[in-house]
């Protein structure tokens, strides 16, 4: 595998960068052609798992986010599972458990059988239908990128991803997600209706005698490269400056209590780490403006709550991350 563990030599990783990202360029096609009218949530899902992290996918049923999840594991070659988050599913549904086996011998010995977190790229449908106990059984994953089961430590495949959807109307019976969790997703990714045009398209494509299939054009060690690589693209002082303002002007304070709870140090990560892997996206060396603008809404929305004073005034977290980003 060639994952540069030091920082690499400037031109060799450049060109490596140029590359890999024309194949990230026809991974974003190929899904885009599976995944009609949704290029903006397929980018930002391609942004997240540059980026190293897990994303949350928003919307109603039947916006393709299954077919969505299904063709980037295809694409980028990603061995992926699913799991359908209910009410009764339990923590080792998700991790798996400790089975007692029996020998030919008559001895008896444990052997820990693997749940379908053992993946490199886990759709978690539905996730606020289950309790928050098992909901909880995912942080070590997604954080730590392992799972403890029976007092030992078991690595998860790298590279390791969750997208998990969430049904934003139907709230009966369902387990809010508490801000913990939430903030270790570094994207949520809203998805909406397609445009009438690309509606149609889709009608005729998933009605007709051939569907279209997403063809595999990466593997997962191009996504890991890419991703150690991007840790060395530089990131110039005032889009720091301009991420880290951004992040800390939503926040409550004593003066500003518009705001129940504001983004962490954690959004700021995210921030960069987005920043950069849509500017590679967009075949650019380094993040601009525009890169961080377009990042602000996906990695803040899910990370901040608007006081009883803020709903009051009629403000919304859409439009004060809306009058952060025009204040870049």
């Amino acid at each position: 595998m060639n994952r540069p563990e030091s920082l690499p030599d400037p031109q060799a990783a450049i060109a490596r960068l140029d590359t890999l990202a024309e194949r990230f360029d026809r991974a974003r096609r190929e899904i885009s052609r599976s995944v009609i009218g949704q290029e903006e949530v397929v980018e930002q899902v391609l942004v997240t798992l540059l980026a190293g992290g897990h994303a949350l996918l928003v919307g109603l049923p039947g916006l393709a986010k299954t077919r969505l999840v299904g063709a980037v594991g295809t694409v980028l070659g990603l061995g992926n599972a699913r799991i359908q988050f209910t009410p009764d599913l339990v923590p080792a549904d998700i991790l798996g458990a400790e089975v007692l086996e029996s020998a030919a011998d008559g001895s008896r010995t444990f052997r820990f059988v693997e749940g379908p977190v053992f993946t490199q790229l886990l759709m978690a449908d539905e996730i606020n239908r289950a309790s928050p106990r098992t909901q909880s059984a995912l942080l070590e994953a997604m954080q730590e990128r392992q799972v403890t089961s029976a007092g030992t430590v078991r690595a998860l495949p790298r590279p390791f991803h969750v997208l998990a959807t969430q049904n934003p109307i139907e709230q009966e019976g369902t387990y809010p997600l508490p801000e913990a969790q939430l903030d270790r997703f570094l994207f949520q990714i809203d998805v909406g209706f397609p445009s009438a045009e690309d509606e149609r398209r889709m009608l005729l494509m998933t009605t007709g005698a051939e569907d279209s299939v997403p063809q595999r054009v990466g593997d997962p060690d191009d996504l890991l490269e890419a991703q150690a690589l991007l840790r060395h693209m530089p990131v110039g002082d005032d889009l720091l400056d301009a991420a880290l303002s951004a992040v800390r002007s939503l926040r409550p304070d004593e003066t500003d209590t518009r705001l129940a709870w504001g983004p962490g140090p954690r959004a700021g990560q995210a921030l960069i780490m987005t920043s950069r892997a849509r500017a590679f996206l967009h075949g650019r060396s380094s993040p601009i403006v525009e890169d961080l603008a377009a990042c602000l809404p996906p990695a803040l929305r899910h990370r901040m709550a608007l006081s009883y004073a803020g709903r009051r005034e009629g403000l919304t977290v859409s439009g004060l991350i809306g009058d952060a980003a025009r204040s870049l």
